[in-house]
């Protein structure tokens, strides 16, 4: 190995090495392959949000998959069962050829192909990837306040977040789903507000718990509010219902908007509720690392075969990473101590 005095060098070889390796109860899959995946396309991100990454200068990994490869693994996850397909990042739209990554897992057939990402750069990219054959969006915004959400974002611009939003609206994409990360004493009394602007425009505004995974883990004692919490402080504008999630479509439990039931108010859970029971997710880190769980660095590294073409042999690797689910009736994801050592920005959240 060459040794070098390169800074971002040593910073990139400090990010975690992701293996296969087994230190959690595991269950063999005996049911249906994996359905759904997180695929993170790039590890890279403009924001350095300050429950996901400890700075600005934390680095980036190494053997990142490029665009050839990508395709092999795509290839390889429709061979293998998956229907369903989520983008992610870092954020994915800093990714030099997202439009064409999309055009071609477009071209596979998947079920759904849904995209999540930051926002900043969508203003441009919206039709593009709408005509590409996206079907749908997810936008992270922590707070409708500029200042704050530089702050949490450590410099983002939230001018240009909106001006991606209502691109993207304006592109025809279907409800767009809005993802805020609730921090008590940051953004927790902003709850209502993005509520309302939401529903005003007719997208669907989500509300997650920060999970005591990565950075998280620094926040969850001081910042935690809890689903059941935002409900409360939302009661007037809410059904009374049980919340229900969306078969399927991951996680979220919605609720109803009082005043006209078309509209919903999503909740995300992740530390007074986990849901591994219920978890059907593969994920794929950007550098081709097959991962069964969020909350681990345990996974089977399929980025030579990705790198060589060779569709079938992932084929195989994807089983053997789904070998090592962990069992959800006993591993609770990201309460579990190993949680904390995870690169959210390596794996895509």
């Amino acid at each position: 190995m060459a040794v070098t005095n390169d800074p971002a060098a040593e910073k990139r070889r400090s990010l975690p090495v992701l293996g296969a390796r087994a230190l959690v109860p595991t269950r063999v899959a005996s049911g249906p392959p994996p359905r759904s995946v997180r695929v993170s396309v790039t590890d890279r991100c403009d924001f350095a949000c300050t429950y996901c990454r400890p700075s600005r200068n934390d680095g980036y990994a190494d053997g990142r998959l490029m665009t050839s490869a990508w395709k092999t693994m795509f290839e390889a996850l429709r061979r293998a069962g998956v229907r369903r397909v989520r983008l992610t990042g870092g954020e994915p739209l800093v990714h030099p050829e997202i439009v064409s990554i999309v055009a071609h897992l477009a071209s596979l057939g998947f079920e759904d192909l849904a995209l999540t990402t930051n926002a900043s750069q969508l203003a441009k990219l919206a039709r593009p990837l709408r005509d590409a054959g996206l079907h749908r969006i997810n936008v992270s915004i922590d707070t409708l306040d500029p200042d704050r959400f530089r702050a949490v974002t450590r410099g983002g611009d939230l001018g240009a977040v909106l001006a991606g939003i209502e691109a993207a609206s304006e592109a025809g994409f279907p409800p767009i789903k809005l993802n805020t990360v609730v921090l008590r004493g940051v953004n927790d009394e902003e709850l209502e507000r993005i509520l309302l602007w939401a529903w005003e425009r007719r997208m669907l505004p989500r509300f997650l718990e920060v999970m005591p995974i990565a950075e998280g883990a620094k926040l969850v004692a001081d910042h935690l509010v809890t689903a059941a919490e935002m409900r409360r402080a939302l009661a007037a504008h809410l059904t009374a219902e049980e919340a229900v999630t969306d078969p399927g479509l991951g996680p979220a439990k919605y609720v109803r908007a009082r005043h006209d039931p078309s509209l919903r108010v999503g909740f995300i859970t992740g530390t007074s509720d986990t849901f591994c029971e219920t978890c059907d997710r593969l994920r794929v880190s950007s550098t081709g690392v097959l991962r069964p769980c969020l909350a681990t660095d345990d996974g089977v590294d399929a980025g030579a075969p990705a790198r060589a073409g060779d569709a079938a042999a992932i084929v195989e690797d994807i089983g053997r990473a789904w070998a090592m689910k962990p069992d959800g009736t006993i591993w609770k994801g990201c309460t579990e101590e190993t949680a904390a050592g995870v690169s959210m920005r390596a794996i895509g959240g």
